[in-house]
């Protein structure tokens, strides 16, 4: 028998009390070894939310045995009847929608099956399931933070948005950084499980989708998009273009990437000026400062800010562009729903990963040089995002992705055993705290008076070549020899 030295009812009490103080604690902290892409940081020990969903997620009681079957209305062989109220005619969706084509392409063939779905589950966090305009999650893994709860969430806004016109669907969704589906291991006839992440690459299949953050990350107390690229636009107003520290700027992590850890190097010193204020953050320091070193309308000060990948895309590019600020793109190897949308030196300053210092402080010496073309060049990549990535095209975006998706499936979705409703009312969610100020923040108030955009066609051959060439052709031309005489001439002013 175990003994501890005292008496047994004062043992058990205090036994007791251990244990219920220690189940308190892991339950409202959760271990986290992961690495973030974005702002990327590594935590060891990582607050949750209290909620009373699944595992933590937005839930409402688990359907009812067995699964309804799709309404007809709503069914992937069929297009939801445009709604009365909609009486103006679409505008048609920026250009980057015809990657959605582009994306889906794998499947067009074969269509998207059943067996697809069931191949590989591990290459997913959960899985939804959309039916008669109401959606269900069937979690496999908690994903890292809230990545999976605010993307859910996103997807309950959107039905909400456009009710009634997202078809009966199914689909995997992987929350992590890297991507899953590779092409090297799809060749010939086989084809590749759909899996939708935030970010893709040349080498994968994942369907790209707008990432959890423009709902908000609680986490590192980023507001949804929204409102912070109201913040961020009133933060430009703080500081002239002119009146800005004249160096390129990058903050974060550098242990998450080799490029990030080169871009190290190229900080300004007493001996070598690069023209480049490189700052390494410390995210145990900032979490005990409560953010106070981070805020992001507070870091439009420089006339030049650096975008670098970490362990693979991430989700500060945004913040980064809407800065006014000329931005450099140390050339990134993936991308995510809208950045093949973006066009080197009419948005951004492609900077080489094997040049970066050379490269960054060459941008910086033509951009003092050449202010009004450097702040217009700045000015552009803040216009791209607030006019084609404002949260009505974020939504739009996703209804079109998933309303393709949904005409390539040759089978009637179901509701899975063991999966929930999502929550799509702030009130249902039981999240506290920051998290449930993000959800108020990012509700949609009802639904859209306006139809969603018109979904472009897709890229011929020769036109996808054509943009291929044209891209490849301006990043040789920026850094060749007469690369100033050209600029001079070619970029507006």
């Amino acid at each position: 028998m175990w003994s501890f030295g005292f008496s047994r009812p004062a043992s058990f009490s205090l036994l007791f009390a251990f244990l219920f103080l220690s189940a308190t604690f892991l339950l409202n902290w959760r271990l986290d070894l992961t690495k973030i892409t974005s702002f990327s940081f590594l935590t060891s020990l990582t607050a949750s939310p209290k909620v009373d969903c699944f595992d933590g997620n937005l839930s409402l009681s688990p359907p009812p045995w067995p699964s309804p079957s799709p309404s007809p209305s709503l069914s992937p062989s069929t297009s939801p009847s445009r709604p009365a109220s909609w009486s103006q005619p679409s505008t048609t969706c920026p250009e980057y929608f015809r990657w959605i084509h582009e994306d889906l392409k794998a499947w067009k063939r074969t269509g998207i099956t059943k067996s697809m779905l069931e191949m590989d589950k591990s290459l997913a966090d959960f899985k939804l399931v959309i039916v008669k305009g109401r959606a269900y999650v069937k979690t496999y893994r908690r994903s890292f933070q809230t990545r999976d709860v605010f993307t859910l969430w996103g997807i309950s806004q959107l039905l909400k948005m456009y009710p009634g016109q997202v078809p009966d669907l199914e689909l995997l969704f992987h929350c992590g950084d890297l991507s899953k589906v590779h092409k090297k291991d799809f060749v010939g006839s086989l084809a590749p499980p759909p899996v939708f992440h935030y970010c893709g690459d040349d080498s994968t299949f994942d369907i790209v989708f707008p990432d959890w953050s423009f709902w908000g990350w609680g986490e590192l107390k980023i507001r949804p998009w929204e409102t912070l690229l109201m913040d961020m636009e009133e933060g430009n107003k703080k500081m002239k273009w002119e009146d800005r520290i004249p160096y390129a700027f990058w903050k974060g992590n550098p242990t998450t990437s080799g490029v990030r850890n080169k871009l190290i190097q190229c900080n300004a010193s007493h001996q070598h000026d690069s023209y480049a204020h490189i700052y390494s953050l410390n995210w145990d320091k900032e979490i005990q400062q409560n953010y106070k070193n981070t805020k992001l309308q507070d870091q439009c000060n420089y006339r030049y800010k650096v975008y670098a990948e970490g362990r693979s895309w991430s989700v500060s590019e945004k913040y980064i562009l809407a800065c006014d600020s000329m931005t450099m793109f140390i050339e990134p190897k993936n991308y995510d729903f809208y950045t093949r949308g973006l066009v080197p030196l009419q948005h951004y300053w492609p900077i080489r990963p094997t040049h970066m210092c050379k490269d960054i402080k060459s941008a910086v010496e033509w951009g003092n040089s050449h202010p009004e073309k450097a702040q217009k060049l700045g000015k552009e990549g803040t216009k791209f995002l607030k006019e084609e990535v404002k949260m009505k095209y974020v939504y739009d975006y996703m209804f079109h992705v998933l309303r393709e998706y949904a005409s390539l499936m040759k089978f009637k979705p179901i509701i899975p055993v063991g999966a929930v409703e999502i929550c799509s009312e702030v009130k249902d969610c039981h999240m506290e705290g920051v998290w449930k100020e993000y959800l108020n923040e990012s509700r949609v108030e009802s639904a859209s008076a306006e139809p969603p955009c018109e979904l472009p066609p897709p890229y011929q051959t020769q036109q996808l070549q054509q943009i291929f060439d044209r891209h490849d052709a301006l990043l040789r031309q920026v850094h060749s020899e007469g690369t100033q005489t050209w600029l001079d001439a070619c970029l507006p002013s």
